[in-house]
């Protein structure tokens, strides 16, 4: 089993920048990708970004595209979300996610492809 401990998160105004972190522990070497996906309240979880441990190819939603980075550390087992140009609608519990297995294009956006999960940080975004 992977431990998945997420930081970084609070609030911040609009057009302003907050950068997540989620440290990974326990059975590191069974993940195989890193996601972040976001609750808002009264909403479904959504998927923000994937990256793949070993090669690290990411994917991002349409909505951050151009604003958020999704990167990794394997030296550290550890993922960030570099979130920039933030804007009200991105207030959310953003929640780290492991993945053990590979998934498609459509998958990669489903929580049913995750098989860990952190306990979520609140990114609140002013305007």
């Amino acid at each position: 089993q992977v431990q998945l401990v997420e930081s970084g998160g609070g609030l911040v105004q609009a057009g302003g920048s907050l950068r997540l972190s989620c440290a990974a522990s326990g059975h590191t070497f069974s993940i195989y990708a890193m996601a972040w996906l976001r609750q808002a309240p009264g909403k479904e979880r959504e998927f923000v970004a994937r990256i793949n441990w070993s090669g690290g190819t990411t994917y991002y939603a349409d909505s951050v595209k151009g604003r958020f980075t999704i990167s990794r550390d394997n030296a550290k087992d550890t993922v960030y979300l570099q979130m920039n140009s933030l804007k009200p609608e991105d207030t959310a519990v953003y929640y780290c996610a492991g993945a053990r297995t590979r998934a498609g294009i459509v998958g990669i956006r489903s929580r049913e492809s995750y098989d860990d999960w952190g306990q979520g940080t609140q990114v609140t975004v002013s305007s």
